[in-house]
């Protein structure tokens, strides 16, 4: 027997500049931040120990420049689909991320040409702008294609 699998997704020709990628919200849980943390073999007591980033000037544990990475190539892999590959994910941070907030993601595409897209994204909490900055993926077949 012999499985069919049909994958679907957008494509490179799907997209154009100027197009607004649909809202994300990430509720910012205390396991969320310490375990992506850990995860990313992040240590630092700031990150999984309340009481010791008290101490260090925070009001609580806050989430990691890698989270925050690999959160914001998410948003935008989940709206560009399957086809796409991460070229570059180019990101400032701001406000931290604390448990119990919540980080909306939010972006816009600004360039599309030889089959790379880059969007814009800002994702921000109750404190401000937590990260900003852009994503480049790059649609394999549209290599070399002009927009």
């Amino acid at each position: 027997m012999t499985a069919t699998v049909t994958v679907t997704g957008r494509s490179y020709d799907d997209i154009s500049v100027g197009e607004v990628l649909p809202e994300l919200a990430i509720p910012l849980t205390r396991t969320l931040i310490v375990s992506t943390a850990i995860a990313t073999r992040d240590f630092q007591d700031v990150h999984h120990d309340p009481e010791l980033a008290q101490q260090r000037g925070s009001k609580d544990v806050f989430m990691n420049i890698l989270t925050s990475n690999g959160l914001a190539g998410r948003f935008v892999t989940d709206w560009a689909g399957p086809f796409a590959t991460v070229r570059r994910v180019k990101i400032r941070l701001g406000a931290p991320n604390y448990p119990g907030d919540t980080m909306t993601m939010t972006g816009e595409v600004v360039s599309k040409e030889n089959g790379l897209v880059e969007v814009k994204i800002v994702g921000a909490n109750s404190l401000g702008n937590h990260l900003a900055g852009s994503v480049t993926v790059a649609y394999p077949a549209a290599e070399g294609k002009d927009a």
